[in-house]
């Protein structure tokens, strides 16, 4: 959340019936539309029952202390019920939108990490980081209990970060087969690791709208350089063509080399059975938390309850 195409005022009716619909979580994401936070903060109080996550919360774009007192809060509002997810974004995120210079993203999500295992604990922290430094900070706002820390991760450094450091990773942009792939990376810190998968979802559309959606969405996160590696990695070689189309500066060459099989794999669409079993065949190759973003149009409170299991 929030949902596409419903204002967020108007958003509370379609939210507070989430748990009657069998939905267990909402998690927001930053990028240029909504903040992470605030979302959250409302479904905090329109639906007491949902937990919440954030998938995930630039870790350049907010110093570490504000960081911090930005999670501290939202996890005191809702004892027991937020999961902080961070990730280093994009460099057109970090660097063209923000100005931020997108340096040693690893090290910077592995100090923020380590900052935020402590002050969220009350714990002073003075400390020399490898990409900042903290010089005294106590949070003032403790929450019990602390809440979870996740890593958003693409390939085995950050995955294995996650699970060594983290309580857990965020996936995203994969297909199910893929999980398979990514997961035992997370599990070599330690079993029990949350794994939390971001699945684009469009539940009765029709296949050749749902792939003119997909296709946008895809070209524009998969030549992204951070996803771009991402797939070279896991070796999807059919997007080869797209990749090089995009370099050439020929967006419609890019859209169109596009396969309909890596669509079919990477965004669930079709009737709203379907799209549970699709999503089902994640939960079975390792993820525990599917978090479903639903991918325009239509109108989303359809699509949310026909999606759901009661």
């Amino acid at each position: 959340m929030p949902f596409q195409g419903l204002p967020l005022a108007e958003q509370r009716e379609l939210v507070a019936e989430l748990p009657d619909l069998g939905f267990t979580d909402v998690w927001s994401s930053e990028a240029n539309a909504a903040d992470a936070f605030t979302p959250l903060a409302l479904a905090s109080a329109w639906a007491p029952r949902l937990r919440l996550g954030t998938a995930i919360v630039p870790v350049y774009t907010r110093g570490p202390a504000t960081l911090a007192m930005s999670a501290a809060t939202l996890a005191a509002a809702a004892p027991g019920r937020f999961a902080l997810g961070i990730g280093t974004s994009s460099n057109v995120i970090v660097s063209r939108w923000n100005d931020i210079p997108f340096e040693e993203p690893f090290k910077r999500v592995r100090d923020t990490l380590r900052f935020l295992r402590r002050a969220l604990s009350g714990e002073k922290v003075t400390e020399s980081y490898d990409t900042f430094q903290v010089e005294g900070f106590t949070a003032g706002l403790v929450a019990d209990p602390v809440p979870p820390l996740l890593v958003a991760a693409l390939r085995p450094g950050m995955l294995r970060l996650a699970g060594r450091e983290g309580d857990g990773a965020i996936i995203n942009w994969l297909s199910p087969d893929d999980v398979r792939t990514v997961v035992p990376h997370v599990h070599e810190g330690g079993p029990g690791k949350e794994i939390v998968a971001r699945i684009f979802v469009m539940p009765g559309v029709d296949p050749d709208t749902a792939r003119g959606v997909a296709r946008r969405q895809i070209a524009a996160y998969l030549n992204v350089p951070v996803y771009r590696a991402f797939h070279e990695w896991l070796g999807r070689e059919e997007l080869t063509p797209m990749w090089q189309a995009w370099d050439a500066g020929d967006r419609k060459a890019a859209l169109a080399a596009i396969p309909d099989s890596v669509v079919d794999d990477l965004v669930v669409h079709g009737p709203a059975e379907h799209c549970r079993e699709r999503v089902q065949q994640y939960v079975d190759n390792g993820v525990t938390t599917p978090a479903i973003a639903l991918l325009p149009p239509g109108d989303p409170a359809d699509a949310v309850r026909a999606l759901g299991l009661k």
